[in-house]
């Protein structure tokens, strides 16, 4: 079986990189992890890369004048790789406008909300402060704009009286580490459609709310 051969860019801890990595390493698992890049020499994530036997190198941003240059490398070097979909997973850099367009429909991201609701950074201390019952993760295509994508799986939890921003991350944390991989089954698969940028998934039924 061919498998999909996926590229992860990170920036730090790696822990859903790790996620990945434990789903592909299963042999039926139809993506493989074929490359690591992070922009950060020190980031923990290329010691699982390295740990797995994982391809994976450090592309410096700081060693880039201009956004557009480091972002041509990190083109160039997945294109080399003969990557197929990417997955920013703690990646800690905007992506310019034509390296987003250049990999529309094969660039996935996941993020610590229920978007379109918390947009940026800081998203759990903003559904503290915006009292909601139900928080949670999406996983969606990239687009130019922040956090704006087609959706393709979320997950949620929920929030009680007496949680912190610590309790709810902990919490967002983990179910991060089971959406993601099975937001990647469903790419892998080609259950995942887009239809004029809106995600369409085959055999997509109905079954009971599951809050983690």
């Amino acid at each position: 079986m061919d498998k999909l051969r996926v590229g992860v860019l990170i920036s730090g801890r790696g822990s859903n990189l790790e996620a990945l990595l434990n789903a592909c390493s299963f042999s039926n698992f139809p993506a493989k992890i074929a490359l690591v890049i992070s922009n950060n020499a020190t980031a923990k994530g290329l010691l699982l890369a390295e740990k797995f036997g994982i391809p994976h190198l450090v592309i410096d941003h700081l060693a880039f004048t201009e956004r557009s240059n480091f972002d041509a490398k990190l083109d160039s070097v997945l294109q080399a790789a003969k990557i197929e979909l990417v997955c920013l997973a703690g990646f800690m850099r905007l992506l310019t406008k034509n390296f987003v367009l250049t990999w529309k429909g094969r660039l996935l991201n996941i993020h610590p909300s229920l978007l379109p609701s918390f947009k940026g950074t800081n998203t759990h201390r903003q559904a503290l402060d915006a009292g909601v019952k139900i928080h949670g993760c999406t996983v969606h295509f990239v687009t130019p704009e922040l956090d704006s994508g087609p959706i393709i799986a979320q997950a949620a939890i929920r929030i009680s009286c007496t949680d912190n921003e610590n309790d709810i991350a902990t919490r967002v944390l983990k179910i991060e580490h089971q959406l993601y991989p099975s937001a990647l089954l469903m790419l892998a698969t080609g259950r995942v459609k887009l239809d004029n940028d809106r995600v369409i998934i085959d055999n997509d039924i109905a079954t009971n709310e599951i809050l983690f």
